[in-house]
């Protein structure tokens, strides 16, 4: 009878025992499962935030080609001007 009781106890106590450990394993797995979603968030995020800063030097190396553009025209009409200028003074 008491080795039957004992071995119920025994077997109680290593059903709780298992029970406890799969409570920590499932915690456990939570956190990392929560930690891995923080990680993959601030991932995106530096991935978003590379990939715009990316279009905003797209962007400005356009503005810089257009404002060459600008730059050199100028130079052009002043050139141009220059030239008028020596004619209309010997005139």
């Amino acid at each position: 009878g008491s080795t039957k009781m004992a071995a119920a106890a025994a077997a109680g106590g290593a059903a709780d025992a298992q029970a406890r450990f799969g409570h920590s394993v499932k915690g456990l797995l939570t956190e990392k499962v929560t930690s891995c979603g923080t990680d993959v968030i601030a991932l995106t995020k530096q991935v978003l935030k590379g990939s715009r800063s990316a279009e905003l030097l797209g962007q400005a190396a356009r503005n810089m080609v257009m404002q060459e553009d600008a730059i050199l025209h100028s130079e052009d009409s002043l050139r141009k001007m220059a030239i008028i200028t020596t004619h209309l003074q010997y005139q």
